[in-house]
């Protein structure tokens, strides 16, 4: 069924099977010019739900960091991935996202049973898991970990603001934005800088 919300449809069919310990991973910064892949693994008590979580796109960001610590407060289980620009640019950013992802469920400190994800690429040689496309519209787990991926990369980039401002990393996190393409324009790239994906704008003119 075809909903525009999240809910725990999904984790039910698995809890009725008798799959107990189900883990939700997503991530965040596939798409940036700049700045590590985030990923994150959610795992959460049986029938729990936090009403108003939904796909980290729709919150803003005052709504992701409320959310983000009702999370942590209430999850059986958080574990975080974190796969650098360099790494990114060795393994190209569909593995760096996978990788990232697998980070993030070894980072758990309980073994899942399950594991949901975000999209259509993930595998795992011993894990039981399913790939939804949207996931993170559809799945309550998939939506928590979309907050803590999307906050946690969003803290690191404003760290990272700090060493390098005059790119204006805490306010586009690295995407390509006018302001962040005009930056590199003038200031070239910096050392977090992807240099494996640049936008067709900037062609010929970075170094």
């Amino acid at each position: 069924m075809k909903h525009s919300y999240v809910d725990l449809e999904i984790e039910r069919a698995l809890w009725r099977q008798g799959i107990e310990r189900i883990v939700g991973v997503d991530e965040a910064g596939r798409g940036p010019l700049a700045g590590p892949v985030v990923a994150a693994a959610v795992i959460f008590p049986k029938e729990f739900f936090i009403r108003s979580v939904d796909d980290s796109k729709k919150c803003t960001s005052k709504q992701r960091e409320e959310l983000f610590t009702l999370i942590m407060e209430q999850a059986i289980s958080v574990g975080v991935g974190v796969v650098d620009h360099e790494v990114i640019d060795r393994i190209n950013i569909l593995q760096a996202t996978i990788l990232a992802m697998r980070k993030s469920i070894e980072n758990l400190n309980i073994q899942p049973e399950y594991v949901l994800i975000d999209g259509n690429s993930f595998k795992h040689e011993t894990l039981k898991y399913q790939n939804i496309i949207g996931g993170d519209a559809k799945s309550f787990t998939i939506a928590a970990a979309s907050i803590i991926a999307k906050v946690t990369r969003d803290r690191l980039m404003c760290e990272l603001d700090i060493r390098f401002p005059q790119y204006g990393f805490a306010r586009h996190k690295g995407y390509g934005t006018r302001q962040h393409i005009e930056a590199i324009r003038t200031y070239g790239l910096c050392e977090i800088h992807r240099r494996s994906f640049h936008p067709f704008s900037l062609q010929g003119k970075i170094i």
